[in-house]
């Protein structure tokens, strides 16, 4: 289907600004927004089902919307005004090109591990953006998955997107309890290692080369009783200044690359 949008009184711009803006709307609809040519190619890559591509043939060529339609991928095809663009854009830098999403989210049946499987749990993260640079450095670590326990932010807030510049689509992510999580690892005899601050050993001096599972608190508490009881070992970053505490995403960004150092990158 083509159309071109001129009023910012249409039903599809209305909706489109309900789902940037609101997380029961995109609960509700199943439906999310991805803004940028990087990000919408990557989330179609990975299998996203695309329902709809808003572009502004001011800001982009319609040749290069169509490189987008690849392997007998198909959707609505809508041009829109640039007024009516400036509008919907959550960003400024997305390139003339807006899409809406099926959400689409994995089992722990549907992951697949590797021989010797690395995995990141977060524990109640509240900020998206450090969810989503969480997810850049899941992606350039090559880890089996994120999972995210008992979530206080919605993975598919606008912020998350583009704070992930797209490896929200990369990395295999799943949803669940800590409760369900927790057993799901015991399961699979994989080693749980909590970080926290009042533990004893340095997150440098363990063996991340076996089958492991680093666990991250919430910015403002950290981990709960589920899995300060529950993990194998408690570990924690050295610190010399004033301060006892990082930022989540600089925490699990230097836990993962150890990991990756400890398995010689591979």
């Amino acid at each position: 289907m083509n159309k071109t949008i001129t009023s910012l009184q249409n039903p599809l711009i209305k909706n489109i600004l309900q789902l940037q803006e609101k997380p029961r709307e995109r609960k509700k609809q199943k439906l999310f927004i991805i803004e940028g040519y990087r990000e919408i190619r990557l989330s179609i890559l990975s299998g996203f089902n695309i329902t709809t591509l808003l572009h502004c043939p001011e800001l982009i060529t319609k040749s290069e919307v169509d490189e987008l339609a690849t392997g007998g991928i198909s959707f609505d095809y809508i041009t829109c005004s640039l007024e009516v663009f400036n509008r919907i854009t959550y960003r400024k830098d997305t390139g003339g090109l807006i899409a809406l999403a099926r959400q689409k989210l994995l089992s722990f049946e549907q992951l697949q591990l590797s021989a010797s499987p690395f995995l990141l749990v977060l524990e109640s993260v509240e900020k998206p953006g450090n969810l989503g640079a969480i997810l850049r450095t899941a992606d350039a670590a090559g880890i089996d998955a994120v999972i995210i326990c008992d979530p206080r932010t919605d993975i598919y807030n606008p912020n998350t997107i583009r704070s992930s510049i797209g490896c929200i689509f990369t990395v295999p992510i799943v949803i669940n309890t800590s409760s369900d999580t927790l057993n799901w690892l015991h399961s699979l005899k994989i080693k749980i290692f909590g970080t926290a601050l009042s533990a004893e050993k340095f997150y440098h001096v363990i063996d991340l080369r076996q089958p492991c599972a680093i666990i991250m608190g919430s910015e403002a508490t950290g981990l709960s009783s589920v899995w300060m009881d529950g993990a194998d070992e408690l570990i924690k970053i050295p610190m010399k200044g004033k301060i006892d505490s990082m930022n989540v995403s600089v925490s699990a960004a230097i836990v993962v690359f150890e990991a990756m150092r400890q398995r010689n990158f591979s």
